[in-house]
């Protein structure tokens, strides 16, 4: 396994777990930041695999995503919002949900 892979799949579990460790202690703005993390991570590593590239940035992965692959673009659209609010909003259980399922995915 290459070592960007490796980190990329170790990233998103990471991520993941403190994210679900955070939504059951009631920590919603962190829980929210970690499952968007998770769900960049996860991007990242489909990407990787797909192309052996590995996006620099939110803008970098937005531009991969929606000239090769619509349906995760649409995803990530769809959950930035929730995860740029989520510096200057108190978020609540249902946005993270949100997220929470598409982390799932």
């Amino acid at each position: 396994m290459d070592e960007r892979e490796q980190i990329l799949r170790e990233n998103f579990k990471e991520y993941l777990d403190y994210a679900e460790r955070a939504f059951q202690e009631k920590k919603y703005n962190p829980a929210l930041t970690l499952f968007f993390k998770a769900i960049c991570a996860g991007v990242d590593l489909f990407i990787f695999l797909q192309t052996g590239e590995v996006p620099s940035s939110h803008t970098h992965r937005f531009r991969i995503t929606q000239e090769k692959y619509p349906l995760i673009y649409e995803l990530l659209d769809r959950d930035f919002p929730f995860y740029q609010e989520s510096y200057t909003h108190r978020m609540n259980k249902e946005a993270v949900g949100v997220i929470w399922n598409d982390a799932s995915k």
